[in-house]
């Protein structure tokens, strides 16, 4: 279970973020977190069909798209993403960190999708270069934090076609839609401290490959049978 002081680092995009209010805290109306961007992070566009997330700034320079719309927060300034909104942000800046507070309204699930996202980047179980990012969104985008997050492109039916076929294989493969190591483990559902390795991974595979090469040749073998 999150809690305001909980600080994740995602060294994908280059960020971190402190929770400073929680689902817990506020009954479920919102999550706020300050959010540090390294100097060249930045997140992919994409919508939060059912939140509202509103950025002020605190310090340095964020660069914000909303919509086709591009502009930068400097301090003391604040820009609201209404839900459905494609968005993402940046700091383009060579030295500064950018550090904004953000919150989302209502909060739904979104915090148990942050501690899963960035720690299992932060321990280098998942990669965006190699399927197990994938496989661990599907998981996830289908399980706990289902319709709350997708990429602004393809469109979202595509999008909740293809996490519900990959879903399956990222189960076989060991993956959750959330984990006690990061949620805490009293976070209901979890199976497992965390992510699976790489190597437990690959075993899984060979086994599920087996499987698949047994059932095969089974089917075959009925098939010249009958014939």
């Amino acid at each position: 279970m999150a809690r305001a002081g909980e600080r994740l680092y995602n060294p994908i995009q280059g960020d971190w973020m402190v929770f400073r209010e929680t689902a817990r805290d506020t009954g479920g109306d919102l999550l706020s977190a300050e959010l540090i961007v390294s100097p060249h992070g930045d997140n992919p566009l994409h919508v939060h069909p059912h939140q509202e997330e509103h950025f002020k700034a605190i310090s340095g320079t964020l660069g914000i798209q909303i919509g086709d719309e591009h502009g930068r927060l400097g301090e003391g300034e604040e820009a609201t993403v209404p839900p459905g909104t494609p968005h993402r942000w940046w700091n383009d800046d060579d030295q500064t960190e950018a550090r904004v507070l953000v919150e989302f309204r209502p909060a739904l699930n979104t915090e148990t999708y942050f501690e899963t996202l960035y720690g299992s980047t932060r321990d280098g179980k998942i990669d965006e270069k190699d399927p197990s990012f994938l496989l661990q969104h599907a998981v996830t985008l289908t399980g706990v934090n289902k319709g709350e997050i997708y990429r602004a492109s393809p469109p979202v039916p595509v999008q909740k076609l293809l996490l519900a076929a990959l879903a399956p294989v990222g189960w076989m493969l060991g993956y959750r839609d959330h984990y006690p190591k990061y949620s805490g483990a009293e976070a209901t559902g979890a199976d497992g401290a965390g992510p699976p390795s790489s190597t437990e991974v690959m075993a899984r595979m060979a086994v599920i490959a087996s499987a698949l090469s047994v059932a095969t040749l089974f089917l075959l073998r009925r098939i010249r049978r009958s014939t």
